[in-house]
C-alpha cells in the first residue's frame, strides 16, 4: 500500500536527521587533523598526546560500537541515538573547553565511545523506515557520504580556524558540533521511530572488554614507544597482544556453544573472501588515516602553509573521492570485480606515498593539487566496492555480527594509521618513512584484495 506524503515526508526527515549524525561522526573522526599544530602550540602538547587526539576517538568508537548496536536493539534506536547525540554534543563542548592537552584527550575519547552509541542507530533506523528495495538506494547515500565525510573532516577544520568565529581559533572545529548537535535532537525526537529489536540479546561484555584490552596493548606501546625510547613495558605490551587475541577468540566460542551473543563470530573467518576484506579494510583504513594526518601536518609544519591553505589543498583530494566511490568503483565493480579495489589500494600507495615525499620540497601548489584528484581517485576506488566485497558471501544469520566486525575493523584502522604512520613523522623521520610505511600498509591491502577468490564475482566478472 503507498504512503500518504506526510508520512513520506516524516521518513524522509527521519532519514536526513540520521545522515546529519552520521556525516557528523564521521568527519569527527578526522577534523581534528588540520588543527593539531595550532592545538599543539596552545596547549603545549607532546607529539604523543597529538597521536591520542587522533588515536583516541577511533579507539573508543572500535571498541564500543558493536555494544552501541545491540543497546538499542535492547533499548530502542530512538532512545539510543538521542542519547549518543546528547553524549557527543558534551563531549565536544568539553574538547572546545580544554585547557590542557590531557583534557581533550579525554573529550575525544568520550566523543568516540558517544559516536559509538550514536552510529550504530542509523543504519538501523534505516532498516525500520524502509521497505527492502527502497533500502538499497537509501543504503548507497551511506557509503558515499562516509568517503567524502572523512575527507571533508579535515577540509571543514582548516575553513573554521581560518574564519575563526568570535576568536575562537582551534575549538571552532568542536564548537561548531553544539547546534549541529542541538538540530539532530530536536529532529530526531520529532522525526525518529520509536523501534527496538525484537529478538535483542544481551551485551558481551566480556568480549568488549578483551577487545578494549587488546587494542590498548597495541596502540600504546606504539605511541608511546618512540617518544619513550622503547621501554621494557611497551614490548610487554605488546608481546601480551596475541595471547589477548587468542583469549577472546575462546570467549566467543565459549559464548557461541551456550548461544549467548557474542562480539565476534569466530566462523566467519572461514571465509576466504571476508577475511580477506577485512584485512583489507584494516590497511586501508589505516592507510587513509595516516596520509591526511601526515600531509595536513606536514603542508603547515613544513611549508608553512595556513590551516586554510590546507583545506584547500586538500579539496581536490576529496573531488577524486567523490568521483572513485560515486562512479569508478561502483560503476566498474561488476565488471572487473576485485581487481577495481587492487588497482585503488595500489595507486593510492605509490600516489599517497609520492605526495608525502614531494612535499618537503615545496612544490607548485598547482603540482600537489593535481597529484591529489587521483590520489583520492584510487582511494575511492575502494571505499566504494570493499564493504560490500566483504559482505558478500556472509550467510544471512551473521549478516549483523559480520558487519559490526567490519565496522570496527575499519575504526582499529583508523586509529593504526594515526598510531603508525603519524608516529613516523612524530618520531622525527618526517616524510621519507612516514611515505614508505604508508605505501607499506596500502600495498597490504592491495595484496588482500589480489587474494580474493575469482568465484567471488563469477566466472564473467558478475557479483553473485
Amino acid at each position: 500500500m503507498p504512503m500518504s506524503p506526510q508520512a513520506d515526508t516524516r521518513r524522509n526527515l527521519a532519514l536526513l536527521t540520521v545522515m546529519l549524525a552520521f556525516v557528523l561522526d564521521i568527519a569527527d573522526s578526522t577534523i581534528v587533523n588540520t588543527a593539531l599544530p595550532a592545538i599543539q602550540q596552545e596547549l603545549s602538547a607532546s607529539n604523543a598526546a597529538a597521536q591520542w587526539m587522533v588515536a583516541g576517538y577511533f579507539l573508543s568508537f572500535s571498541v564500543f560500537l558493536v555494544a552501541g548496536g545491540r543497546l538499542g536493539d535492547l533499548f530502542g534506536y530512538r532512545r539510543l541515538f538521542l542519547a549518543g547525540v546528547a553524549a557527543f554534543t558534551l563531549a565536544s563542548l568539553g574538547c572546545g573547553m580544554a585547557q590542557s592537552a590531557d583534557q581533550l584527550v579525554a573529550c575525544r575519547v568520550a566523543q568516540g565511545c558517544a559516536a559509538a552509541l550514536m552510529g550504530p542507530q542509523v543504519m538501523a533506523v534505516v532498516q525500520v523506515l524502509f521497505s527492502p528495495t527502497e533500502r538499497i538506494a537509501k543504503l548507497a547515500w551511506f557509503g558515499t557520504l562516509g568517503g567524502i565525510a572523512a575527507v571533508l573532516g579535515p577540509i571543514v577544520g582548516g575553513l573554521l580556524i581560518a574564519a575563526n568565529p568570535l576568536g575562537l581559533g582551534w575549538r571552532a572545529v568542536f564548537l561548531i558540533n553544539l547546534p549541529i548537535g542541538v538540530i539532530a535532537l530536536a529532529a530526531g525526537a520529532r522525526f525518529l521511530p520509536d523501534a527496538r529489536s525484537p529478538d535483542a540479546q544481551g551485551l558481551d561484555l566480556g568480549g568488549t572488554a578483551l577487545l578494549g584490552t587488546g587494542l590498548v596493548a597495541l596502540l600504546v606501546p606504539m605511541v608511546q614507544g618512540p617518544e619513550l625510547g622503547w621501554p621494557a613495558w611497551t614490548l610487554a605490551l605488546l608481546g601480551a597482544v596475541p595471547v589477548i587475541a587468542v583469549l577472546a577468540l575462546a570467549h566467543a566460542r565459549a559464548r557461541g556453544r551456550v548461544g549467548k551473543d557474542r562480539l565476534i563470530e569466530p566462523t566467519l573467518f572461514h571465509e576466504r573472501a571476508f577475511t580477506l576484506g577485512l584485512s583489507a579494510s584494516v590497511c586501508f583504513s589505516a592507510g587513509v588515516s595516516g596520509f591526511v594526518l601526515v600531509f595536513a601536518l606536514a603542508v603547515q609544519l613544513l611549508l608553512a602553509r595556513s590551516p586554510l591553505d590546507t583545506a584547500l589543498l586538500l579539496a581536490p583530494f576529496g573531488v577524486g573521492v567523490s568521483l572513485g566511490i560515486a562512479f569508478v568503483g561502483r560503476k566498474l565493480l561488476p565488471r572487473l570485480g576485485k581487481w577495481i579495489p587492487f588497482v585503488g589500494a595500489s595507486a593510492m600507495a605509490l600516489l599517497g606515498a609520492s605526495v608525502l615525499l614531494l612535499v618537503p620540497t615545496a612544490p607548485p601548489t598547482a603540482l600537489l593539487a593535481v597529484l591529489l584528484v587521483p590520489t583520492g581517485l584510487a582511494m575511492g576506488m575502494v571505499a566504494g566496492p570493499l564493504t560490500p566485497i566483504a559482505l558478500a558471501r556472509v550467510r544471512h544469520a551473521h549478516a549483523g555480527i559480520a558487519s559490526g566486525m567490519l565496522k570496527t575493523a575499519q575504526q582499529v584502522g583508523g586509529a593504526l594509521g594515526a598510531a603508525v604512520v603519524g608516529g613516523a613523522w612524530f618520531a622525527g623521520h618526517g616524510t621519507t618513512i612516514a611515505a614508505v610505511v604508508l605505501a607499506a600498509i596500502l600495498g597490504a591491502a592491495a595484496l588482500c584484495a589480489a587474494a580474493l577468490p575469482r568465484s567471488l564475482f563469477g566466472s564473467t566478472g558478475e557479483q553473485p
